[in-house]
């Protein structure tokens, strides 16, 4: 494992580096892929350059690579955004950029990683997100976690000639602690 910073069972998560800019610069220029993120314009080896440096000094993000413990491939980021100190909150995402590695529950991991993380290492109450309404994937792992839809952003994003609805979700601390004792 290179330089790993929260370890689970098939992925373990790590700081980004200046290397991994062009790797995430293919996933995220990649259709399957941007069409479930904010992205919608070419995105440049520069602008992916700038987000890594950006994130790191940034207090208030934690950006992640997510590599397999197999043979230590890059296969998406994730990260928590906007930390609010004093509200003890924070905006979760998830990318897996390779779409070869959909389907075998790396997002739904990648969940419970990063949720662990807010929870126990940061101490925070509240992390939420938002998702589009055709990603059903990305629903369903946030559900199996615990997140709880909370509402809808109506026709928020343009994505294949049509608009759709984004879904707000969140998690509150004391979700988390119910659904960690089987509640």
């Amino acid at each position: 494992m290179k330089n790993p910073y929260v370890i689970g069972d098939k992925l373990y998560l790590r700081p980004l580096d200046r290397e991994d800019a062009a790797i995430i610069q293919r996933f995220i220029n990649d259709p399957g892929v941007s069409r479930n993120l904010l992205v919608y314009r070419p995105y440049t080896l520069a602008m992916e350059l700038a987000y890594i440096e950006t994130s790191a000094s940034s207090p208030g993000d934690i950006a992640l690579g997510i590599c397999l413990k197999s043979d230590d491939q890059l296969i998406g980021t994730t990260g928590l955004h906007g930390i609010h100190d004093k509200d003890r909150r924070a905006d979760f995402g998830v990318a897996i950029g390779d779409e070869r590695q959909w389907g075998k529950g790396y997002g739904t991991e990648v969940t419970r990683l990063m949720t662990q993380l807010a929870f126990e290492r940061l101490n925070l109450n509240r992390v939420s997100l938002s998702v589009y309404e055709f990603n059903e994937r990305g629903i369903r792992a946030y559900a199996r976690v615990g997140f709880q839809r909370e509402g809808v952003l109506r026709q928020y994003t343009f994505v294949d000639g049509a608009y759709h609805d984004a879904v707000i979700m969140s998690m509150l601390r004391s979700d988390w602690e119910q659904a960690r004792a089987g509640v």
